[in-house]
C-alpha cells in the first residue's frame, strides 16, 4: 500500500497529465491555420523524400559495416 502511494501513484498522474496535454496540443493544431501553394506542398514531399532516402542510405552503410 505504501508503495502504490508513494512511487506508482505519482507516476500515473505524471504521465496521464502528460496526454492530456499532448493531446490538446494535438487537437489545437490538427488543422493549419495557412495556406500552401502547390510549390510548397511539392518541395515538402521533395524534402521528406531526400530525408526518406539519407536514413536509407544511413541503414545501409549500417548494415555494411556491421556485416563486415
Amino acid at each position: 500500500m505504501l508503495l502504490n502511494e508513494i512511487i506508482v501513484k505519482p507516476v500515473v498522474d505524471f504521465f496521464k497529465d502528460t496526454i492530456t496535454q499532448v493531446r490538446e496540443i494535438n487537437k489545437k493544431y490538427a488543422t493549419p491555420h495557412i495556406k500552401t501553394s502547390r510549390l510548397v506542398k511539392f518541395s515538402l514531399i521533395m524534402l521528406r523524400v531526400y530525408l526518406i532516402f539519407l536514413v536509407g542510405m544511413l541503414f545501409y552503410k549500417f548494415y555494411i559495416t556491421v556485416k563486415g
